[in-house]
Protein backbone atom coordinates (compact mmCIF):
# COMPACT_ATOMS: atom_id res chain seq x y z
CA UNK A 1 0.00 0.00 0.00
CA UNK A 2 1.34 3.70 -0.74
CA UNK A 3 2.31 5.51 2.20
CA UNK A 4 1.07 8.93 2.62
CA UNK A 5 3.86 10.88 1.31
CA UNK A 6 3.94 9.10 -1.62
CA UNK A 7 0.91 9.79 -2.29
CA UNK A 8 1.37 13.40 -1.98
CA UNK A 9 3.75 13.05 -5.14
CA UNK A 10 1.51 11.20 -7.38
CA UNK A 11 -0.82 14.63 -6.74
CA UNK A 12 -1.35 17.06 -9.37
CA UNK A 13 -0.61 20.14 -7.78
CA UNK A 14 -3.61 21.99 -9.38
CA UNK A 15 -5.89 19.77 -8.20
CA UNK A 16 -4.48 20.75 -4.38
CA UNK A 17 -7.05 22.04 -2.82
CA UNK A 18 -6.35 25.66 -1.40
CA UNK A 19 -8.21 27.91 1.26
CA UNK A 20 -9.17 31.26 0.09
CA UNK A 21 -10.17 33.59 2.67
CA UNK A 22 -13.38 31.81 3.81
CA UNK A 23 -13.92 29.63 0.25
CA UNK A 24 -12.89 25.95 0.53
CA UNK A 25 -11.69 25.31 -3.52
CA UNK A 26 -11.05 21.50 -3.81
CA UNK A 27 -8.63 22.50 -6.34
CA UNK A 28 -6.94 25.67 -7.97
CA UNK A 29 -8.21 25.71 -11.22
CA UNK A 30 -10.11 28.88 -11.84
CA UNK A 31 -12.92 29.49 -14.82
CA UNK A 32 -11.28 33.31 -15.93
CA UNK A 33 -13.40 36.15 -16.70
CA UNK A 34 -14.63 35.71 -20.45
CA UNK A 35 -17.07 37.81 -22.42
CA UNK A 36 -18.89 35.65 -24.50
CA UNK A 37 -21.60 38.46 -25.86
CA UNK A 38 -24.72 36.59 -25.64
CA UNK A 39 -26.38 38.71 -23.26
CA UNK A 40 -28.91 40.00 -25.08
CA UNK A 41 -29.84 43.81 -24.60
CA UNK A 42 -27.10 43.85 -21.53
CA UNK A 43 -29.17 41.59 -19.73
CA UNK A 44 -28.01 37.76 -18.45
CA UNK A 45 -29.92 35.19 -20.16
CA UNK A 46 -30.98 31.75 -19.70
CA UNK A 47 -28.46 29.30 -21.59
CA UNK A 48 -26.12 31.30 -19.31
CA UNK A 49 -26.75 28.78 -16.73
CA UNK A 50 -25.71 25.61 -19.02
CA UNK A 51 -22.46 27.40 -19.88
CA UNK A 52 -21.64 28.03 -16.45
CA UNK A 53 -22.90 25.40 -14.38
CA UNK A 54 -20.94 23.07 -17.18
CA UNK A 55 -17.74 24.48 -16.01
CA UNK A 56 -18.50 24.53 -12.39
CA UNK A 57 -16.79 21.63 -10.26
CA UNK A 58 -17.79 21.38 -6.26
CA UNK A 59 -15.57 23.19 -4.53
CA UNK A 60 -14.00 25.47 -8.41
CA UNK A 61 -13.60 28.73 -8.33
CA UNK A 62 -15.28 30.70 -11.03
CA UNK A 63 -15.26 34.31 -12.42
CA UNK A 64 -17.87 35.47 -14.48
CA UNK A 65 -17.34 37.82 -17.70
CA UNK A 66 -17.20 41.36 -17.60
CA UNK A 67 -20.17 42.71 -16.21
CA UNK A 68 -21.05 46.42 -16.76
CA UNK A 69 -21.65 49.19 -13.36
CA UNK A 70 -23.74 51.66 -15.22
CA UNK A 71 -25.15 52.82 -18.48
CA UNK A 72 -21.82 54.05 -19.44
CA UNK A 73 -20.04 51.29 -18.67
CA UNK A 74 -20.68 49.14 -22.12
CA UNK A 75 -18.58 49.43 -25.07
CA UNK A 76 -19.48 45.45 -27.11
CA UNK A 77 -22.68 44.20 -27.72
CA UNK A 78 -24.78 41.76 -25.51
CA UNK A 79 -22.38 41.90 -22.91
CA UNK A 80 -24.41 41.85 -19.16
CA UNK A 81 -24.79 44.59 -16.92
CA UNK A 82 -25.59 44.57 -13.45
CA UNK A 83 -27.14 48.20 -12.34
CA UNK A 84 -30.44 47.64 -12.97
CA UNK A 85 -33.17 45.72 -10.96
CA UNK A 86 -34.27 43.26 -13.64
CA UNK A 87 -30.23 43.00 -14.62
CA UNK A 88 -30.13 41.45 -11.05
CA UNK A 89 -32.94 39.36 -11.23
CA UNK A 90 -31.64 37.98 -14.22
CA UNK A 91 -28.32 36.95 -12.81
CA UNK A 92 -29.92 34.83 -9.88
CA UNK A 93 -30.89 31.61 -11.45
CA UNK A 94 -26.96 31.66 -12.92
CA UNK A 95 -25.69 32.00 -9.60
CA UNK A 96 -28.07 30.10 -8.00
CA UNK A 97 -27.50 26.92 -10.41
CA UNK A 98 -23.36 27.29 -9.93
CA UNK A 99 -23.73 27.57 -5.90
CA UNK A 100 -26.38 24.38 -6.49
CA UNK A 101 -23.00 22.47 -7.86
CA UNK A 102 -21.00 23.86 -5.24
CA UNK A 103 -18.94 26.14 -7.27
CA UNK A 104 -17.61 29.52 -5.66
CA UNK A 105 -18.90 32.46 -8.20
CA UNK A 106 -17.17 35.87 -8.09
CA UNK A 107 -18.69 38.36 -10.67
CA UNK A 108 -16.07 40.31 -12.83
CA UNK A 109 -17.64 44.58 -12.47
CA UNK A 110 -15.97 46.69 -14.89
CA UNK A 111 -16.46 50.04 -17.32
CA UNK A 112 -15.28 49.55 -20.66
CA UNK A 113 -13.93 54.09 -20.59
CA UNK A 114 -12.84 55.06 -23.98
CA UNK A 115 -13.19 51.11 -25.04
CA UNK A 116 -16.59 52.06 -26.98
CA UNK A 117 -18.65 54.67 -28.89
CA UNK A 118 -21.69 57.13 -28.70
CA UNK A 119 -24.19 54.08 -30.36
CA UNK A 120 -23.43 52.65 -26.54
CA UNK A 121 -23.50 55.75 -24.77
CA UNK A 122 -27.06 57.14 -23.10
CA UNK A 123 -28.19 60.15 -25.22
CA UNK A 124 -25.21 59.42 -28.16
CA UNK A 125 -22.51 61.30 -25.63
CA UNK A 126 -19.05 60.58 -25.64
CA UNK A 127 -17.41 57.61 -24.09
CA UNK A 128 -15.63 58.62 -20.45
CA UNK A 129 -11.87 58.14 -19.93
CA UNK A 130 -9.03 59.53 -17.88
CA UNK A 131 -7.72 62.29 -20.74
CA UNK A 132 -8.77 62.77 -24.20
CA UNK A 133 -6.33 60.57 -25.72
CA UNK A 134 -8.31 58.72 -28.25
CA UNK A 135 -8.22 54.93 -29.02
CA UNK A 136 -7.72 54.14 -32.64
CA UNK A 137 -10.46 52.19 -34.69
CA UNK A 138 -12.93 53.16 -36.57
CA UNK A 139 -15.43 51.79 -34.12
CA UNK A 140 -14.37 54.17 -31.57
CA UNK A 141 -15.44 57.87 -31.27
CA UNK A 142 -12.98 60.50 -29.14
CA UNK A 143 -13.72 60.57 -25.29
CA UNK A 144 -14.22 62.76 -22.91
CA UNK A 145 -11.83 63.20 -19.86
CA UNK A 146 -13.83 62.59 -16.34
CA UNK A 147 -13.45 65.98 -14.43
CA UNK A 148 -12.48 65.80 -10.71
CA UNK A 149 -16.72 66.03 -9.79
CA UNK A 150 -17.73 63.22 -11.70
CA UNK A 151 -14.40 61.04 -10.61
CA UNK A 152 -16.87 59.81 -7.27
CA UNK A 153 -19.40 59.18 -9.16
CA UNK A 154 -18.17 56.21 -11.13
CA UNK A 155 -16.40 55.18 -7.98
CA UNK A 156 -19.67 55.06 -6.77
CA UNK A 157 -20.55 52.77 -9.57
CA UNK A 158 -18.24 50.29 -9.02
CA UNK A 159 -19.21 50.38 -5.21
CA UNK A 160 -23.17 49.94 -6.32
CA UNK A 161 -22.39 47.20 -8.77
CA UNK A 162 -20.64 45.15 -5.79
CA UNK A 163 -23.57 45.35 -3.63
CA UNK A 164 -25.92 44.41 -6.49
CA UNK A 165 -23.28 41.55 -7.20
CA UNK A 166 -23.91 40.21 -3.78
CA UNK A 167 -27.74 40.82 -3.89
CA UNK A 168 -27.93 38.68 -7.28
CA UNK A 169 -26.18 35.73 -4.97
CA UNK A 170 -22.69 35.50 -6.18
CA UNK A 171 -20.05 35.32 -3.32
CA UNK A 172 -17.81 38.51 -4.36
CA UNK A 173 -16.17 40.60 -7.15
CA UNK A 174 -13.57 41.01 -9.20
CA UNK A 175 -12.86 44.47 -9.75
CA UNK A 176 -11.82 44.72 -13.54
CA UNK A 177 -8.40 47.12 -13.45
CA UNK A 178 -6.71 45.22 -16.77
CA UNK A 179 -6.88 45.33 -20.68
CA UNK A 180 -7.14 48.30 -21.08
CA UNK A 181 -10.57 49.46 -19.56
CA UNK A 182 -11.11 52.41 -17.54
CA UNK A 183 -8.87 51.40 -14.65
CA UNK A 184 -6.13 50.75 -16.33
CA UNK A 185 -6.82 54.21 -18.32
CA UNK A 186 -6.01 55.95 -15.56
CA UNK A 187 -3.07 52.83 -14.60
CA UNK A 188 -1.29 53.38 -17.34
CA UNK A 189 0.64 56.43 -18.88
CA UNK A 190 -0.01 55.95 -21.89
CA UNK A 191 -3.37 57.15 -21.92
CA UNK A 192 -3.20 59.22 -18.71
CA UNK A 193 -2.22 62.52 -19.19
CA UNK A 194 -3.75 64.03 -16.17
CA UNK A 195 -1.89 66.98 -14.47
CA UNK A 196 -4.52 66.80 -11.53
CA UNK A 197 -4.11 64.69 -8.64
CA UNK A 198 -5.17 61.85 -10.48
CA UNK A 199 -1.94 62.01 -12.99
CA UNK A 200 1.52 62.17 -13.50
CA UNK A 201 3.30 60.25 -10.64
CA UNK A 202 2.80 56.58 -10.43
CA UNK A 203 1.20 57.62 -6.67
CA UNK A 204 -1.59 59.29 -8.81
CA UNK A 205 -2.25 57.24 -11.62
CA UNK A 206 -2.93 54.47 -9.19
CA UNK A 207 -4.67 56.74 -6.89
CA UNK A 208 -8.29 55.99 -9.08
CA UNK A 209 -7.88 52.08 -8.76
CA UNK A 210 -7.28 52.24 -5.11
CA UNK A 211 -10.23 54.30 -4.65
CA UNK A 212 -12.45 51.57 -6.52
CA UNK A 213 -10.97 49.04 -4.56
CA UNK A 214 -11.76 50.87 -1.25
CA UNK A 215 -15.13 51.80 -2.25
CA UNK A 216 -16.30 48.60 -2.85
CA UNK A 217 -13.99 46.39 -0.03
CA UNK A 218 -16.13 48.84 2.33
CA UNK A 219 -19.48 48.07 0.74
CA UNK A 220 -19.11 44.46 0.60
CA UNK A 221 -15.85 43.64 2.67
CA UNK A 222 -12.82 42.83 1.60
CA UNK A 223 -13.03 39.35 1.94
CA UNK A 224 -15.34 39.37 -0.69
CA UNK A 225 -13.16 41.42 -3.58
CA UNK A 226 -10.54 40.58 -6.07
CA UNK A 227 -8.96 42.69 -8.89
CA UNK A 228 -7.31 41.95 -12.27
CA UNK A 229 -4.19 43.85 -13.05
CA UNK A 230 -2.03 43.89 -16.53
CA UNK A 231 0.72 46.47 -15.98
CA UNK A 232 2.81 44.22 -18.64
CA UNK A 233 0.08 44.29 -20.97
CA UNK A 234 -0.62 47.06 -23.82
CA UNK A 235 -3.98 46.32 -24.69
CA UNK A 236 -6.29 48.87 -26.11
CA UNK A 237 -3.31 50.82 -26.97
CA UNK A 238 -2.90 51.00 -22.95
CA UNK A 239 0.75 50.08 -21.86
CA UNK A 240 2.78 51.84 -19.65
CA UNK A 241 6.64 53.11 -19.30
CA UNK A 242 7.85 51.08 -16.28
CA UNK A 243 5.22 48.14 -16.05
CA UNK A 244 7.22 46.70 -13.18
CA UNK A 245 6.72 49.24 -10.86
CA UNK A 246 3.26 50.22 -11.57
CA UNK A 247 2.61 46.15 -10.52
CA UNK A 248 5.11 46.50 -7.94
CA UNK A 249 3.48 49.81 -6.32
CA UNK A 250 -0.05 48.12 -6.74
CA UNK A 251 0.76 44.98 -5.42
CA UNK A 252 1.91 46.70 -1.84
CA UNK A 253 -0.82 49.30 -2.26
CA UNK A 254 -3.68 47.18 -2.23
CA UNK A 255 -1.95 45.28 1.13
CA UNK A 256 -3.39 48.44 2.96
CA UNK A 257 -7.12 47.12 2.02
CA UNK A 258 -6.78 43.16 3.26
CA UNK A 259 -8.75 42.28 0.06
CA UNK A 260 -8.90 38.41 -1.20
CA UNK A 261 -6.65 38.04 -3.96
CA UNK A 262 -4.58 39.62 -6.59
CA UNK A 263 -5.22 37.73 -10.05
CA UNK A 264 -2.24 39.16 -12.77
CA UNK A 265 -1.68 38.82 -16.30
CA UNK A 266 1.56 37.41 -16.97
CA UNK A 267 3.47 39.95 -19.02
CA UNK A 268 3.96 36.95 -21.94
CA UNK A 269 0.60 37.95 -22.61
CA UNK A 270 0.65 40.99 -24.73
CA UNK A 271 -1.97 40.52 -27.33
CA UNK A 272 -4.68 38.15 -27.78
CA UNK A 273 -3.28 36.20 -30.43
CA UNK A 274 -0.18 34.48 -29.41
CA UNK A 275 1.98 33.93 -26.53
CA UNK A 276 5.23 35.89 -26.37
CA UNK A 277 8.54 34.75 -25.14
CA UNK A 278 9.34 37.02 -22.12
CA UNK A 279 12.59 37.04 -20.84
CA UNK A 280 13.05 40.28 -18.63
CA UNK A 281 9.57 40.61 -16.72
CA UNK A 282 8.18 38.35 -14.02
CA UNK A 283 5.05 38.64 -11.77
CA UNK A 284 7.41 37.32 -9.19
CA UNK A 285 8.11 40.42 -7.20
CA UNK A 286 4.14 41.12 -7.28
CA UNK A 287 3.22 37.75 -5.86
CA UNK A 288 6.17 38.57 -3.16
CA UNK A 289 4.67 41.74 -2.36
CA UNK A 290 1.51 41.13 -2.32
CA UNK A 291 0.32 39.50 0.87
CA UNK A 292 -3.01 37.87 0.14
CA UNK A 293 -3.81 35.16 -2.37
CA UNK A 294 -2.57 35.73 -5.90
CA UNK A 295 -3.65 34.61 -9.53
CA UNK A 296 -2.38 34.37 -12.49
CA UNK A 297 -3.36 34.07 -15.90
CA UNK A 298 -2.05 34.59 -19.60
CA UNK A 299 -1.58 31.46 -21.68
CA UNK A 300 -1.30 28.85 -19.62
CA UNK A 301 -0.80 25.27 -20.35
CA UNK A 302 -1.46 22.48 -17.40
CA UNK A 303 2.17 22.25 -16.98
CA UNK A 304 2.66 25.84 -16.75
CA UNK A 305 -0.04 26.18 -14.14
CA UNK A 306 1.50 22.79 -11.76
CA UNK A 307 5.06 24.63 -12.29
CA UNK A 308 3.37 27.85 -10.82
CA UNK A 309 2.02 26.11 -7.94
CA UNK A 310 4.45 24.15 -7.07
CA UNK A 311 7.15 26.73 -6.90
CA UNK A 312 4.95 29.25 -5.22
CA UNK A 313 4.56 31.61 -8.61
CA UNK A 314 0.76 31.79 -7.30
CA UNK A 315 -1.48 30.54 -5.58
CA UNK A 316 -4.43 29.73 -8.28
CA UNK A 317 -4.07 29.46 -11.90
CA UNK A 318 -7.06 31.34 -14.33
CA UNK A 319 -7.63 29.60 -17.83
CA UNK A 320 -9.40 31.07 -20.30
CA UNK A 321 -9.62 29.72 -23.94
CA UNK A 322 -8.53 26.06 -22.54
CA UNK A 323 -11.92 26.17 -20.16
CA UNK A 324 -13.68 27.62 -22.69
CA UNK A 325 -13.12 24.59 -25.04
CA UNK A 326 -13.34 22.39 -22.26
CA UNK A 327 -15.89 22.63 -19.79
CA UNK A 328 -14.82 19.27 -17.75
CA UNK A 329 -10.73 20.98 -17.53
CA UNK A 330 -9.94 19.69 -13.99
CA UNK A 331 -11.10 16.54 -14.74
CA UNK A 332 -9.03 16.07 -18.18
CA UNK A 333 -5.83 17.43 -16.26
CA UNK A 334 -6.56 14.60 -13.60
CA UNK A 335 -6.40 11.80 -16.14
CA UNK A 336 -4.02 13.86 -18.18
CA UNK A 337 -6.57 13.97 -21.27
CA UNK A 338 -6.06 15.19 -25.00
CA UNK A 339 -8.04 18.84 -24.93
CA UNK A 340 -10.55 20.16 -27.35
CA UNK A 341 -9.54 23.03 -29.87
CA UNK A 342 -10.88 26.01 -29.55
CA UNK A 343 -12.47 28.10 -32.09
CA UNK A 344 -11.62 31.90 -31.96
CA UNK A 345 -14.37 32.19 -34.93
CA UNK A 346 -16.84 31.39 -32.24
CA UNK A 347 -15.74 33.43 -29.13
CA UNK A 348 -18.28 36.43 -29.82
CA UNK A 349 -20.73 35.41 -31.94
CA UNK A 350 -23.86 36.33 -30.31
CA UNK A 351 -25.48 32.49 -30.46
CA UNK A 352 -26.57 30.91 -27.91
CA UNK A 353 -25.32 26.99 -28.33
CA UNK A 354 -22.91 27.55 -30.87
CA UNK A 355 -19.32 27.84 -29.49
CA UNK A 356 -21.00 28.35 -26.42
CA UNK A 357 -22.51 25.34 -24.87
CA UNK A 358 -21.72 22.63 -27.50
CA UNK A 359 -17.79 22.28 -27.01
CA UNK A 360 -18.37 17.90 -25.66
CA UNK A 361 -17.19 16.74 -22.12
CA UNK A 362 -14.81 14.04 -21.98
CA UNK A 363 -16.89 11.19 -21.78
CA UNK A 364 -19.13 12.45 -24.83
CA UNK A 365 -15.66 12.97 -27.16
CA UNK A 366 -13.29 10.11 -26.35
CA UNK A 367 -13.28 6.75 -24.92
CA UNK A 368 -11.05 6.04 -21.88
CA UNK A 369 -9.28 2.68 -22.31
CA UNK A 370 -6.29 1.56 -19.66
CA UNK A 371 -6.39 5.41 -18.10
CA UNK A 372 -5.59 6.84 -21.30
CA UNK A 373 -7.72 8.56 -23.83
CA UNK A 374 -7.67 7.26 -27.40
Amino acid sequence: MATEEQMDERKIPLLTPYKLGKFELSHRVVLAPLTRQRSYDNIPQPHAILYYTQRTTKGGFLISEATGISDTASGYTHTPDIWTKEQIEAWKPIVDAVHAKGGIFFCQIWHTGRVSNTSFQPNGQAPISSSHKVLTGEQYTPPRKLSLEEIPLVVNDFKVAARNAIEAGFDGVEIHGAHGYLVDQFLKDEVNDRTDKYGGSLENRCRFALEVVEAVASEIGADRVGIRLSPFADFMQSSDSNPKALGLYMAEALNEYKILYCHMVEPRMTSYEEKVECLHHSLVPMRKAFKGSFMCAGWYDMEDGNKAVTENMADLVAYGRLFLANPDLPKRFELNAPLNKYDRETFYTPHPVHGYTDYPFLETSTDLKDGKCT
